[in-house]
């Protein structure tokens, strides 16, 4: 048991463990104590930090489903798609951890962040990108179906792939504006609402992303699906 317990992987770190995960340049990546100008500095470094990892592979999962979909793989799509969603409930939940900050000890905080913005979170630039091409790929297997985007509704049973695939990307894009609601009362109760944030944008602004999506069309059919079946 000695001889299993010593590190064969090549890196740095006494073990395996560490040395696979690269612990030693991770747990590196957050200011140090006499870095701090506050000690809350680590808990908004890890939460932003660990979201990003997460909106990283949920990122990936959700391009490599695109090319699924292109290959006529949907249930692999599928199975992607699954965890990119709940990648984004775990970045969701991430948020409340910045609840247990003081409104007014995060002041300090917000003094050493720069124009840094979470507009520039480069994981949903990187979703916002590779979201475009799945709903292509969607939108070209339902046609090579043969079917209306309403007929994947009201032939679902029939094409029970694609209705779950069509579900999914809803289901995608609703978790991320959950988080950006999340997010923006995370904000509202942190600085407030009426303020500037740190890149000169009104916080207000945050609150009309809220209504951006990446698939309206497929919010939209169910108003057509609803009047399909209203009594006459």
């Amino acid at each position: 048991m000695n001889e299993l317990a010593k590190p064969i992987l090549p890196g740095e770190g006494g073990s395996d463990y560490e040395r696979y995960l690269r612990t030693d340049a991770l747990l590196a990546l957050q200011k140090d104590a006499d870095e701090w100008v506050h000690r809350d500095e680590l808990l908004f470094q890890t939460v932003h930090q660990s979201s990003e990892l997460w909106l990283k592979l949920a990122w990936n999962e959700v391009e490599e489903a695109g090319k699924l979909v292109s290959a006529g793989e949907i249930p692999a799509a599928n199975r992607l798609l699954r965890r990119a969603v709940a990648c984004l409930k775990i970045v969701t939940e991430a948020l409340d951890m910045l609840e247990h900050m003081s409104p007014w000890e995060y002041t300090e905080v917000r003094k050493v962040l720069g124009h840094g913005s979470g507009f520039d979170s480069p994981g949903f630039r990187e979703l916002r990108r590779v979201a475009k091409p799945l709903g292509e790929a969607f939108h070209t297997a339902r046609e090579r179906a043969g079917l209306s985007l309403i007929e994947v509704y009201t032939r679902g049973r029939e094409f029970d792939e694609l209705y779950n695939l069509a579900e999914l990307l809803i289901e995608l894009d609703e978790r991320v504006t959950v988080w950006r609601v999340r997010h923006f009362k995370v904000v509202q109760r942190t600085i407030g609402a009426d303020v500037i944030g740190t890149q000169g944008t009104p916080v207000e602004v945050m609150g009309r992303l809220i209504h951006h999506s990446f698939f309206p069309e497929l919010w939209d059919v169910r108003n057509d699906l609803t009047q399909m079946n209203l009594p006459e």
